[in-house]
């Protein structure tokens, strides 16, 4: 039988203690004794053993104000606001992106008007890795899983009609962050609103490329400069835009446990301050926006104790670490997005299931915004039906379920706190482990990050396979399905359509000044000058974005893998 658990620096309440064991010798024993459990051991995602019953011996000597605290307050256990969704909901910002600029246009105009409150982009693979839609290398992928975006003239018609002075946006862009965000800034100009207006995210989260994506161009180290030069030109520019949102999403996608999301995500997140520090930027001056992006995955409670541990990790390694003295710079902000990975083509509707209770686990974990997938994602990009729903699904937890009617409302729960003190402690014994080997960049370098993730993702495909873990309409509860009918198609029309106006802008620009602005970007990219003035400047002359990253190729060289 087991024992009453008891914290080694808890005093517990000995009546409690005797309780537990009466309880367990007697009405536990019989239970079982008569329905023995369904499996000798439960354990969440990460490998964390789940209890039976959590009880107040669980919460160790737990200090409220030093692990918990109040909202809007360090560390920000309960919530980065003080009144959280009392005062605004998050933000409703669903991802898309598609084909060209101008039918990507039509869906945001199409989201917005049914209620979503901020955009995200997706970009095609040719942009991602920066080749514009003509390169060869862009055969057959132009506008696939996103839109496609080659010069300043895609990126006016991407965002027609759409204030940029009052729509947040945010940009799921790495290796080519630079070029889009100065595109961005330059269709802002053209509509006259000025860069210290503008909102949103560049994602330009490089590392995790390295370790869980594949979106590189350039070896690591010379992509930490451009990142921290990105970081400059923001604080300079554009203060009310984050420069980067650190990305566990990807890592669990390929694989992670919540553990290693939280781990990874926040060790790159301490390479990233390191670097902006030794670039010469103070950490007051960037640390409060800094941005975060996680995933959410199908363990409920798991999910929701993540995100609260992450928040309380953060805190404490930005004001112990790096000594931040305003309470901005400890606040760690992020997106959720539903978990991708966990979305099934069979028997598709069953994802709607999922994305709901994925989107509550981010809701009840304090996310400041959300994309919630859409149920066909699995075959295809999702339809408009498809995509109406997923963004109900927000405004139903929202308006319906009164999930957002008060702070934390999980706080206090014996479980929860349990795995969310669990959590922490896993996850900084990673970043020990980190720390050891140099640092994030130097893990990555070593493969220690990858393998970890790899081990990782092997084990739940195995658990999978030995129906140990039970994946609804794959491995049990299966049924004839018909072929599914309706999906998103990409056009071979789309490419041409793309090619075409591409060759249109090459032939109306000044080549004269394309040529001065792609030098300037190879003379500072080969000194210490910030990259970002002169590729402004060459993506008003009208420099695509191929030119615009070959310039910095011929500089820095490519990444080719361990």
């Amino acid at each position: 039988m087991a024992q009453a658990r008891q914290h080694p620096a808890l005093n517990p309440d000995a009546g409690l203690v005797k309780e537990a064991e009466r309880w367990e010798s007697t009405i536990l024993g019989a239970s079982l004794a008569k329905l023995p459990e369904r499996k000798p051991r439960f354990e969440t995602s990460s490998g964390i053993p789940v209890r039976r019953l959590y009880t107040p011996l669980d919460r160790g000597a737990a200090d409220y104000a030093a692990d918990l605290g109040w909202p809007g307050e360090p560390p920000f256990t309960r919530g980065v606001q003080p009144t959280m969704y009392r005062g605004r909901y998050w933000t409703m910002r669903q991802y898309a992106g598609y084909a060209t600029a101008q039918e990507t246009n039509a869906r945001y105009r199409y989201l917005l008007k049914h209620g979503q409150t901020g955009l995200s982009v997706a970009f095609d693979l040719p942009t991602q890795i920066g080749y514009d839609s003509d390169h060869p290398l862009a055969k057959g992928e132009v506008g696939k899983v996103g839109v496609a975006v080659s010069s300043l003239e895609d990126a006016a018609a991407l965002f027609d009609s759409i204030p940029l002075g009052q729509v947040s946006t945010s940009m799921t862009i790495n290796a080519t962050a630079g070029v889009l965000l100065a595109m961005y800034a330059g269709v802002a100009k053209g509509q006259g609103v000025k860069p210290e207006a503008l909102q949103g995210t560049v994602q330009n989260d490089i590392l995790k490329e390295y370790v869980a994506r594949g979106t590189y161009i350039f070896p690591p180290r010379p992509s930490m400069r451009i990142v921290t030069d990105i970081f400059a030109f923001c604080r300079e520019r554009m203060p009310r835009f984050n420069p980067i949102s650190i990305s566990g999403y990807h890592i669990r996608e390929a694989g992670a446990t919540a553990v290693q999301e939280v781990a990874f995500t926040l060790a790159n997140g301490i390479a990233y301050v390191e670097a902006a520090l030794a670039a010469g930027l103070e950490v007051d001056e960037f640390a409060g926006r800094l941005s975060f992006f996680f995933n959410s995955h199908n363990n409920f409670l798991e999910e929701i104790a993540k995100f609260r541990a992450a928040r309380r990790l953060w805190a404490r390694i930005m004001r112990e670490r790096f000594n931040a003295a305003k309470p901005e710079s400890a606040m760690l902000r992020f997106h959720t997005q539903t978990a991708g990975c966990t979305l099934t083509a069979q028997q598709p509707d069953n994802n709607v299931v999922r994305v709901a209770y994925q989107a509550l686990a981010a809701v009840l974990g304090g996310t400041q915004s959300l994309h919630t997938n859409s149920r066909d994602e699995a075959l295809a990009l999702p339809t408009e039906e498809s995509v109406r729903i997923a963004l109900r699904t927000q405004q139903i937890i929202a308006h319906e379920s009164g999930a957002a009617d008060t702070v934390d409302p999980l706080a206090g729960s014996y479980c929860v706190e349990a795995l969310t003190d669990e959590i922490e402690t896993r996850a900084r014994q990673y970043i020990d482990r980190i720390d050891e080997m140099g640092g994030a960049v130097a893990a990555i370098e070593a493969g220690f990050m990858q393998n970890e993730i790899a081990e990782s993702a092997y084990r739940h495909q195995k658990e999978v396979e030995r129906k140990e873990r039970v994946v609804v309409g794959v491995n049990d509860f299966k049924v004839e399905e018909k072929p599914p009918c309706r999906l998103l198609r990409i056009r071979p029309e789309v490419e041409r359509r793309q090619r075409r106006q591409l060759a249109s802008c090459r032939k109306r620009r000044d080549e004269g000044a394309v040529a001065a602005a792609l030098s300037s970007v190879k003379k500072a990219a080969s000194g210490t000058d910030n990259v970002m003035d002169p590729i402004m400047d060459a993506v008003e002359a009208r420099a695509t974005l191929g030119e615009i990253s070959d310039a910095l190729r011929d500089v820095f060289g490519e990444y080719e893998g361990r």
